[in-house]
């Protein structure tokens, strides 16, 4: 073992599948020396939480902490797994606290186990209902909604009749040319969803 970088010892016995000690490097006189380990470090705990989990499956948690850069972090049964903002919902939203808030129970779907870097990415918009096969069923309507963004090749109308609805383009070309300047963030503009 004198060459040795590392090395551990597992238990014979099935269904003993933590470590009694890992990660030990030998002494400079090239003796490995065991340094036993009783307790399971809270590395120990994670470790074997992870290996519970599988992709696809639904866990329930509670919201920890949102952090300003958009990420929601929600503790699953004392390990902490993460919500980025494209998973919390279907809808354009701007801040995670638009969606949950910390302290409240939620339930997700786990989208990987990332075993080395002890990583769980979760997904709350994978519970809930896909909304766009019901807008798909809506082309061909003629609607009135509020324009919500003007870009410089065209402007953004909602077609849903709600705050969080979603929101199509209408280009420069296929605005009417009388109004085109005059439309302002607001105004009510009757579309066809194309």
């Amino acid at each position: 073992l004198a060459g040795a970088r590392a090395a551990g010892v597992v238990s014979m016995y099935a269904g003993e599948d933590l470590p009694l000690f890992t990660a030990v490097l030998p002494d400079s006189d090239g003796v490995l020396r065991a340094r036993w380990q009783t307790e399971p470090t809270p590395s120990d705990r994670d470790w074997a939480f992870l290996k519970t989990l599988r992709r696809g499956q639904v866990v329930t948690g509670t919201v920890t902490t949102i952090a300003s850069f958009g990420v929601t972090f929600v503790d699953i049964g004392g390990f902490t797994a993460m919500i980025n903002i494209p998973e919390l919902s279907w809808r354009h939203i701007n801040h995670p606290s638009d969606v949950v808030s910390v302290g409240q129970e939620i339930t997700a779907e786990v989208l990987d186990v990332d075993m080395v870097r002890e990583r769980v990415p979760l997904s709350l918009r994978a519970v809930q209902e896909d909304p766009w096969p019901q807008v798909a069923q809506r082309i061909g309507q003629v609607v009135t909604g509020p324009v919500t963004t003007i870009v410089p090749f065209g402007v953004f109308v909602r077609i849903e009749d709600r705050e969080d609805g979603f929101q199509g383009l209408v280009h420069t070309r296929d605005l009417d040319e009388t109004s085109g300047d005059a439309i302002e963030v607001g105004d009510a503009l009757t579309v066809k969803i194309m």
